[in-house]
């Protein structure tokens, strides 16, 4: 038969493992709004990160589209010094271009038409 001390027994086991469940039950509550959060947070960081790969792809494109200009451009000076005629600008002007006789004038011509000369117009690489 069934004591007292065993139903007593009983009575607090049943409460000690309501208020584990209760517990638990908090904790995951609590998890969950973290894990909600998380999520969010890890949304917003993918899209910067979406952001950043396309201002990284813009960014190259720039470079890559000024180096082939700065390329062009070096091209059509180094043709222009070789075999005499107009010496192209940045801006898209022609002038015309002394004929080297020596190399310091060459040098001084290339100082000249680079980009930080203060008569040149700014490169926009992006």
């Amino acid at each position: 038969m069934i004591s007292l001390e065993q139903v007593k027994l009983l009575e607090s086991k049943v409460t000690r493992i309501i208020d584990h469940v209760k517990q638990v039950d908090e904790e995951n509550t609590v998890l969950k709004k973290n894990l909600d959060s998380y999520q969010k947070r890890i949304e917003e960081l993918e899209v910067l990160v979406q952001q950043f790969k396309e201002e990284q792809s813009r960014i190259e494109d720039g470079i890559l589209s000024a180096l082939d200009r700065l390329n062009k451009f070096e091209d059509a000076l180094e043709s222009t010094l070789t075999g005499g005629g107009k010496l192209p600008s940045l801006s898209g002007d022609t002038k015309e271009a002394p004929v080297a006789d020596n190399e310091p004038e060459a040098e001084t011509q290339q100082d000249q038409s680079s980009p930080s000369a203060p008569d040149r117009e700014e490169l926009d690489i992006f």
